[in-house]
């Protein structure tokens, strides 16, 4: 199909049309649809999308767009996005579009012609393209699958998008691999080109880039701010910046990051891996110093809340007595820890070897992944069985239809939960 519509873009479009009208009518298709797009349409199938009308959600205020504009990690990017894109996507008549980890449309550049075209369709700043609302898409399926995805003509879920192609790509924090966003590259049906993916793919890798840049000057800053300070100090400190990456240590080993609460103050506060600590502000940071002269408060009922609701987007959050705060997760640290919450009592490195690669030999894989969550677990998980500890409350948020539960997980464990969730 990609070879067809390359050569014959109008009759590659009636073929994915027909696809698309047999598979949504449970009729038989002439070929299925690539896997990334079944999939797709599984989930707006189940979640209620319309295919045959266009739902357009409320457009932010110009006010909203400018404040997410100032707050989005993008706006570092930017100049590297339309070097690498706006200039190619205009002489191709083609524009840019760059949208939050929400899927709401913060920047739009390029054809003035197609710019138009965009407005017909909704493709507005401030417009919500997540994949829940207006279907399968160049701009919310990327954000869900994590990964470029290219969506010609009827593959778009939506009947009144058929008429363009559209290629996305994922912009993670290289940080923390936090998604904060999708540049996307869109136009009428005939300029499709099968090489846009790779070039928009790499643009947005190139963005990962320079972030990643950013920050390491941004930690060389506070490690030249922290360098007094620490000098003038005895016994164990080390300096974070406000994410808790490490910019330098004393009297105690190096981590590259520390688990911080959401909403850190000054004071004496218990944070994972250290304990007792004071923490004190820097200029782009904190100081902080592990208080070995106190216990680890544990008072009261800690709760972990497993939050695997959003497509990608999963978090565990710890409430206690000394506050909360929220971890986003890998797919591998999601996996395990929702195997640990259905398994209160516990499991061995061999059995959750199996549970996630069927394979109960893996288990030097297991304990390595594990010792990293308990970087930001710390006390909470026990082993020998692993398992949450005892006086933990531990909730899960599945999403709203169990079948979506980590839809990519290959993990057997998994895997069967979703088979047991599809049957009547």
């Amino acid at each position: 199909m990609t070879r067809l519509a390359a050569t014959d873009a109008a009759r590659a479009a009636r073929v994915l049309s027909e696809v698309r009208d047999a598979t949504l009518s449970g009729q038989r298709a002439p070929f299925t649809p690539r896997p990334v797009i079944e999939e797709s349409w599984g989930r707006m199938l189940r979640s209620g999308v319309d295919p045959e009308h266009d739902f357009r959600s409320r457009l932010l205020t110009a006010e909203e767009v400018r404040r997410r504009r100032e707050e989005s990690p993008l706006r570092h990017v930017l100049p590297v996005l339309r070097e690498g894109l706006v200039s190619v996507a205009d002489a191709a008549h083609h524009i840019m579009v760059v949208a939050d980890a929400d899927g709401r449309v913060l920047w739009r550049e390029g054809s003035a012609a197609v710019l138009r075209k965009a407005d017909a369709l909704g493709f507005l700043l401030g417009a919500d393209w997540h994949e829940n609302t207006v279907g399968t898409n160049g701009v919310g399926t990327p954000a869900v699958v994590r990964r470029p995805v290219q969506v010609f003509a009827a593959e778009h879920f939506v009947r009144s998008h058929a008429t363009w192609t559209c290629a996305g790509a994922p912009i993670t924090d290289p940080r923390d691999g936090r998604l904060i966003g999708v540049v996307d590259v869109s136009g009428p049906l005939e300029t499709m080109h099968p090489a846009t993916l790779a070039w928009v793919d790499s643009v947005a890798k190139l963005a990962e880039a320079r972030l990643r840049e950013l920050h390491l000057t941004a930690l060389e800053r506070l490690r030249a701010v922290a360098a007094p300070a620490l000098a003038r100090l005895g016994g164990r400190a080390v300096v974070v910046d406000r994410d808790g990456w490490t910019a330098a240590v004393t009297g105690m080993p190096y981590t590259n990051r520390i688990a911080l609460p959401k909403s850190l103050s000054a004071g004496r506060r218990w944070l994972p891996g250290l304990g007792s600590c004071v923490v004190e502000p820097l200029a782009g940071g904190w100081l902080v110093r592990p208080a070995e002269d106190e216990p680890v408060p544990r008072g009261g009922t800690t709760r972990v809340v497993l939050d695997l609701a959003q497509p990608r987007r999963w978090t565990v959050t710890v409430s206690g007595s000394l506050g909360s705060w929220t971890h986003e997760l890998s797919p591998r640290h999601a996996e395990l820890l929702y195997l640990l919450a259905v398994h209160r009592s516990g499991r061995s490195a061999a059995g959750l070897a199996e549970d996630m690669f069927g394979d109960a030999r893996r288990r030097v894989t297991v304990r390595a992944e594990l010792s990293r969550v308990r970087r930001y677990l710390g006390g909470l998980l026990e082993h020998r069985p692993y398992r949450f500890s005892d006086d933990v409350e531990v909730t899960v948020l599945p999403p709203a239809d169990p079948r979506d539960l980590l839809p990519h997980s290959t993990a057997p464990a998994v895997i069967r939960a979703r088979q047991a969730a599809a049957l009547p």
